[in-house]
């Protein structure tokens, strides 16, 4: 099957900084497609412009997380794992630590959480969610996540980690089996369309 022509890790598209400012303008160039995602796009420029530390987990208001919708190429399956902590389907993602190149978020947690090799991702982003959680010994905080299409070599096996206790592809008419939130629908929807443009992804 014909690679597909998306950056890895390592590639000059992926250009790593600590500059926060590096992710507002990601941000301000964003198109949102609906008022909803403009509304969460306005929402997140505002709190990184008020919020120096809003890079790192130790903002206690909350913090940029980045997301991976992982698609399989040539099938469409999607993959979601069960989150340890979360008790909750969800789709790869987690902290981003100081980086402000938000797919390179995406990616590594893609990446360590799925232990696929060969990933690679869109590195405009396909959708973006505000949530609130609440992990166990933490004070509840929001994620201000933003999310991207990554895609995985057919037939990957992938492999979770300590962060998960079940790691499943997914075919979308399953979906509802997994009880996953409007926000993970949202997500796969976007992905799929956004995949459906890449060239050599091969999804109907």
């Amino acid at each position: 099957m014909t690679p597909v022509d998306l950056p890895a890790a390592g590639s000059p598209e992926m250009r790593s900084s600590a500059e926060l400012g590096t992710l507002l303008r990601s941000l301000e160039q964003h198109h949102a497609p609906d008022p909803q995602q403009e509304s969460v796009r306005l929402a997140m420029i505002e709190f990184a412009r008020t919020h120096p530390d809003a890079l790192h987990r130790t903002c206690v208001d909350g913090h940029f997380t980045g997301s991976a919708l992982v698609v399989e190429q040539g099938t469409g399956r999607v993959l979601l794992l069960f989150h340890t902590k979360l008790r909750r389907w969800l789709q790869p993602g987690g902290h981003t630590d100081g980086e402000a190149t938000m797919a390179i978020t995406a990616l590594r947690e893609a990446s360590e959480e799925t232990g696929i090799d060969g990933l690679r991702v869109l590195p405009a982003p396909i959708d973006l969610d505000i949530h609130e959680v609440r992990p166990p010994s933490e004070p509840p905080h929001l994620h201000h996540d933003v999310r991207f299409l990554v895609v995985a070599p057919a037939g990957s096996s992938p492999v979770g980690n300590h962060e998960s206790e079940s790691i499943r592809w997914v075919e979308v008419a399953e979906l509802d089996e997994f009880d996953v939130d409007d926000s993970v629908i949202r997500l796969v929807e976007r992905g799929l369309e956004a995949a459906r443009r890449q060239p050599g992804i091969g999804i109907d």
